[in-house]
């Protein structure tokens, strides 16, 4: 079973997770009955299963409940819910730094996913923010990796989710994120990094390949103490952990990083040692009402905290005003 990223579900949510929609054999090529090709594929759910079927939550895609009599075609769906595993609770509040009717966002701590994926279900900013405040209809319009702390946008009204996902997708946003990580004698203020950065499935790490560059970052190191730097980071991409790979290639990896350059072992449910990184800003023009927006996290990375006399960042832009 594979959680649904479609909008249209013929079941609501339960406690903010979407329903799974399967994906059935061409007739003739398995069991005539649905159940018992359900009962078939997932045998280690069977409890679960015949529960669902029983009480009408087994059902195709315009809601009408499955029986054993139910007619099958080429390429049908049939959606039903998944109790999740359990989860050791993220023990960091999810804070709302926006809302209007069209946007949610928020200030993502580190050690919670932005959305359902394989062992994170309930534990993701996507399904507490839709339980909590009850919009059924949230959507992420840009992910932060499950590490990283900061400024995460939700779209509330699907009439204008392309809009906003598309200006992520265009790179019409500009992002800015704060790190900790060493600051050998001699680092430059600014450094560029371009390179090629390859992700392949079931392998951990990202790498740097030849080939034409795909990733850019501009790395600036803002201030130095006792041999560690607090740099900002502004990516003109998005490659899957590109910042972590470009200051892991640039000698300075970032401060708890459980990837770069070694990949180390972490407990389930150890959250002692979050990775220095944090989303400082968001930043674009509004496709819907041509405003300038500007988001700003209020989060500090405990590696590098905000010294007492220096000034919270200004929120006025996370009420929407240019």
């Amino acid at each position: 079973m594979s959680n649904s990223r479609r909008s249209r579900r013929p079941l609501p949510l339960r406690d903010g997770v979407d329903p799974v929609r399967i994906r059935l054999a061409d007739p003739g090529q398995g069991p005539r009955s649905i159940p018992e090709e359900l009962r078939r594929r997932f045998p280690d759910r069977l409890d679960e299963l015949e529960a669902a079927l029983a009480s009408g939550e087994v059902v195709t895609a315009d809601g009408t409940p499955v029986t054993s009599t139910t007619r099958r075609h080429k390429g049908m769906d049939v959606w039903t819910y998944r109790r999740p595993d359990p989860e050791p609770r993220v023990p960091f509040d999810l804070q709302v730094l926006h809302r209007d009717d069209r946007l949610v966002v928020v200030d993502k701590p580190h050690f919670l996913a932005t959305t359902p994926r394989a062992g994170h279900i309930t534990e993701t900013a996507l399904v507490r923010l839709r339980r909590d405040l009850g919009l059924d209809d949230l959507a992420p319009a840009h992910r932060l990796d499950r590490l990283t702390a900061g400024v995460l946008v939700f779209t509330s009204d699907p009439a204008h989710r392309g809009a906003y996902q598309d200006l992520f997708a265009a790179r019409r946003v500009d992002k800015t994120y704060l790190a900790v990580a060493p600051a050998p004698d001699g680092t430059p203020e600014v450094r560029e990094r371009s390179s090629r950065i390859v992700k392949t499935r079931g392998i951990l790490q990202a790498a740097e390949v030849d080939g034409e560059s795909d990733a850019h970052t501009r790395i600036t190191l803002l201030e130095a103490r006792d041999g560690l730097g607090l740099y900002r980071l502004e990516p003109t991409t998005g490659r899957t952990h590109q910042l972590r790979v470009h200051m892991n290639a640039l000698g300075t990896p970032i401060l708890g990083d459980d990837l770069y350059p070694d990949v180390l072992e972490v407990t389930p449910g150890d959250f002692t040692r979050p990775l220095q990184l944090l989303a400082e800003s968001i930043a674009f023009t509004d496709p819907v009402s041509g405003e300038r927006r500007r988001f700003t996290t209020r989060r500090a990375l405990e590696q590098w905290p905000t010294a007492p006399d220096e000034p919270e960042p200004d929120q006025g832009g996370n009420q929407g005003h240019p």
